[in-house]
């Protein structure tokens, strides 16, 4: 798996200066060399996290507005399987939907060392790519298209640094404190 990894970042002709590819750059390495930072002070790699997860809810903001304007972009961008299945009901609970995982993602920004917060906001990456895949293999509705395939890519790397990240989030100084008195 690593080579493969390391044939995809190193043989593909992109410009590693800029800002998405700067983050996974980061993400592999760190992982490359299993090297993370102190649990004690926030840490680049959750930086780097944050702003990703910034950019995310700002573009899932944007398909909200575009879900609740025109229904038909539901059926041009991912429901091309089946576009007759797509109606302004069921574009409305995509774009409701997309408004609340954008919400919950980007207060995980805020605060990413609420360990609760973080939970939840990794749990909508694991759904939206449950969702995606089923529409795509097990309905047939959204076949793979980039308007998929965009979604679950985001979704896969989401969830991968997210699960990465989580060794970076401390406790709670209460749950600290309380487990040192304990000791006492």
């Amino acid at each position: 798996m690593s080579d493969v990894l390391d044939l995809i970042f190193c043989s593909y002709p992109i410009n590693l200066q800029d800002w998405p590819f700067q983050s996974v750059l980061y993400l592999w390495s760190a992982v490359k060399a299993n090297r993370f930072p102190k649990r004690t002070k926030m840490s680049r790699f959750l930086n780097v996290l944050r702003s990703w997860l910034v950019m995310v809810a700002v573009i899932a903001m944007g398909n909200t507005v575009q879900s609740f304007r025109d229904h038909s972009f539901l059926s041009e961008k991912l429901y091309t399987g089946t576009p007759e299945f797509v109606n302004g009901l069921q574009a409305r609970t995509f774009g409701i939907w997309t408004l609340l995982s954008s919400i919950i993602r980007c207060a995980c920004a805020i605060d990413i060392q609420n360990k609760t917060l973080y939970h939840i906001t990794l749990w909508t990456f694991i759904l939206a790519l449950g969702h995606f895949l089923s529409e795509a293999f097990i309905y047939k509705t959204a076949p793979l298209t980039i308007g998929v395939m965009a979604p679950l890519i985001v979704a896969s790397v989401s969830i991968l640094g997210m699960l990465i990240g989580f060794q970076c989030v401390g406790e709670p100084q209460e749950v600290v404190g309380a487990r040192q008195k304990k000791r006492n």
